[in-house]
């Protein structure tokens, strides 16, 4: 191992191991693509974009409302085959405490951007050489997810026919939910299928727990898409199997990075070297 060193946020220098070539020439005992500090201008330009670019391909998708209003009456019928149909009695449940449902409405709609972007910027000041890696799992699951919407269409809970499910945006009246009440006519009302407040919520509490190094802090990054998974049933915006989806489009995503920097993000060095320092042998 090559060692080059780099300035820590609080002005310390600090060896950064890299992979070097063996003596018997055979290549890196073990590539690992060089990750580069990340430019502010440059992230909070690509997050924006990237994030227009997402809602507009997801509202674009049609609104096949006949074959998701299908999708959801076939995705209940397997709950029930599978025992864990409970969606609706936990709707019901959760709407009759009105301070309890009224807080998960505005977690709901808030929640899901303000903690995503609080670790990206978390991630941004302190692991600086981690933050390009995660932030492409992120990345790889949101996009893998809009060829979700558009495959495989399908209606919320309290949109199906026939349902007994309540809009809790509706009932309490409070802002809430792009795809409730006066603001539905501005998102897919039939993207349900993968969850991304699922997969974005465990991605944030994944990498605050590999990541953190207050024992409390990483159990909360734990318990947060577990809470996000009870407020998205309870609300009547997802089905349990849509978070599923929302695993599996992550689990694609770690797949990504994983192939792109050769290690799961959170096994890269902390930091990154500064220019004009040590980069990895190349290969002979």
């Amino acid at each position: 191992m090559g060692d080059s060193t780099v300035t820590t946020v609080e002005g310390r220098e600090e060896a950064v191991p890299h992979p070097v070539a063996d003596n018997a020439g055979r290549g890196p005992l073990r590539r690992l693509r060089t990750p580069r500090r990340p430019r502010l201008w440059f992230e909070i330009l690509l997050i924006a974009v990237s994030y227009w670019t997402y809602s507009l391909i997801r509202n674009a998708v049609p609104e096949q409302k006949a074959e998701a209003l299908r999708n959801a009456d076939w995705i209940w019928r397997v709950e029930h085959d599978l025992g864990i149909a409970v969606e609706e009695s936990v709707n019901h449940a959760v709407n009759s405490v009105t301070w309890l449902i009224v807080g998960m409405n505005y977690y709901y709609a808030t929640l899901h951007f303000v903690v995503t972007l609080g670790v990206l910027v978390w991630l941004f000041r302190y692991h600086p050489g981690r933050y390009a890696a995660t932030r492409m799992v992120l990345f790889a699951t949101t996009g893998v997810a809009l060829v979700g919407y558009y495959l495989y269409p399908l209606a919320p809970p309290r949109l199906m026919n026939g349902g007994d499910f309540v809009d809790t945006v509706v009932v309490h009246q409070t802002w809430g939910s792009m795809a409730s009440g006066d603001l539905k006519s501005m998102s897919n009302q039939y993207a349900a299928m993968p969850s991304m407040h699922i997969g974005w919520s465990l991605w944030c509490g994944l990498t605050i727990f590999a990541l953190a190094s207050v024992p409390w802090v990483r159990v909360l990054g734990l318990l947060y898409p577990a809470a996000t998974l009870i407020v998205i049933v309870a609300t009547a915006n997802h089905f349990w199997l849509d978070a599923v989806g929302g695993i599996l489009c992550l689990a694609f995503g770690f797949l990504v990075a994983r192939l792109w920097y050769g290690a799961l993000p959170y096994r890269l060095p902390r930091l990154v070297p500064t220019a004009g320092q040590q980069r990895p042998a190349a290969p002979r």
